[in-house]
């Protein structure tokens, strides 16, 4: 990459003045900032003060010699990080090979050529500009993550919980009041009201899980739990969803399956399967969810008889890059989040998600899950 020479800073150390002059003379036409010395003691003195960008550093000089001048200032916390070439007319393997033990970046060997000289050092140099530059997007990024999280704090704990009291008024007002009470325009506005209210919820509960386990900050929580037991508490949840659309859930299982998982997690990816059935299921439809024990494994279905997925589209789901979605029986809209987010939580469970699909006859989602787990 380019570099603006008059921004950097060299420091050249040679006990012989003659080529302290001679590189002065090459890297100043270069417009670098110059300093010199003329020993490893000094060298260490100036580099403690200037804080150079790159240091040339003879190897043949009396009372510490350039290897050992390098290894100083390797050991130094705050000056390690300093690119340094040696410049010496030793250039057996060995004499190399020590050169880079010592802390060297680069070699150039005695006679030195101009051009190799120039290119070596603005070589060095531009990795210091490309540093530079991902540190300080580093810390720009930072900085947004740091702004990104607090903005879904504020979300989580504002609107996550009035959003939530929103949506169960709407559900009971939905169950208790028809349209001959109220009026069939009136009714419709509210079904409308109800489902927004539905998709903002589960939008805002499926990004903040996915913004925390993508940072590193939704940690999995094992316990050995029964499989049942908490299908039925979901499907119980969203039978009232699944009447206002007139539909059946079947549930087919046996009386109990226990395994190892986060309860929350597994509670989440059943959720959103089962909401996606409910969404993409005609009205007065059917629903079957089955949980099957295969021995090692558990492997839960939940089936619908609606939309299905078109053979072209099969491909896009599961995929952050494609983002795929598309809108349910009654236009309920989705963000394509949900079944990232199952995939996410079912590998960190290390099961398997999928699914299998006819356009026009409906989608059967499942995942299988171990009984046991490593650290449960």
């Amino acid at each position: 990459m380019e570099i603006n020479s008059s921004e950097y800073k060299i420091l050249v150390v040679d006990d012989v003045a003659s080529n302290v002059l001679l590189l002065k003379v090459l890297l100043s036409k270069e417009k670098f900032q110059i300093i010199t010395a003329s020993s490893g003691v000094q060298c260490l003195e100036l580099t403690e003060k200037e804080r150079p960008d790159l240091i040339l550093l003879d190897v043949m000089m009396p009372e510490m010699n350039g290897y050992e001048t390098a290894e100083k200032l390797k050991a130094a916390p705050e000056l390690k990080e300093i690119p340094i070439i040696f410049l010496t007319a030793l250039n057996s393997t060995a004499d190399i090979v020590k050169g880079f033990h010592s802390g060297g970046n680069d070699f150039i060997s005695k006679p030195f050529n101009k051009e190799e000289l120039i290119i070596r050092v603005k070589h060095q140099l531009s990795l210091i500009a490309a540093k530079k530059i991902i540190i300080a997007k580093t810390e720009e990024l930072m900085r947004t993550i740091t702004s990104r999280d607090k903005l879904y704090s504020v979300i989580a704990h504002d609107l996550r919980s009035p959003l939530g009291s929103i949506k169960m008024v709407l559900n009971m007002l939905l169950l208790n009041l028809t349209s001959e009470k109220i009026g069939k325009d009136m009714y419709e506005t509210l079904n409308m009201a109800n489902q927004t209210t539905e998709e903002m919820f589960t939008l805002l509960d499926n990004l903040l899980k996915w913004t925390k386990s993508q940072v590193g900050r939704l940690n999995i929580v094992l316990q050995h739990s029964e499989m049942i037991e908490l299908v039925q508490s979901v499907i119980e949840v969203f039978s009232m969803n699944a009447e206002l659309k007139n539909i059946k859930i079947n549930l087919n299982a046996p009386e109990a399956v226990n395994l190892c998982m986060d309860i929350d997690m597994i509670k989440t990816v059943i959720r959103n399967l089962l909401s996606n059935a409910i969404k993409f299921s005609l009205e007065g439809g059917v629903i079957d969810v089955s949980v099957e024990d295969l021995g090692d494994e558990v492997q839960l279905n939940v089936s619908d008889h609606g939309k299905g997925i078109k053979e072209e589209d099969q491909p896009k789901l599961f995929h952050v890059e494609t983002h795929f979605t598309t809108f349910g029986t009654k236009d309920e809209e989705g963000s394509g989040l949900g079944l990232l987010l199952c995939q996410d939580f079912i590998n960190k469970h290390n099961g398997k998600i999928g699914f299998v699909s006819k356009y026009g006859a409906g989608s059967t989602f499942y995942f299988k899950l171990p009984k046991t787990q490593e650290k449960c």
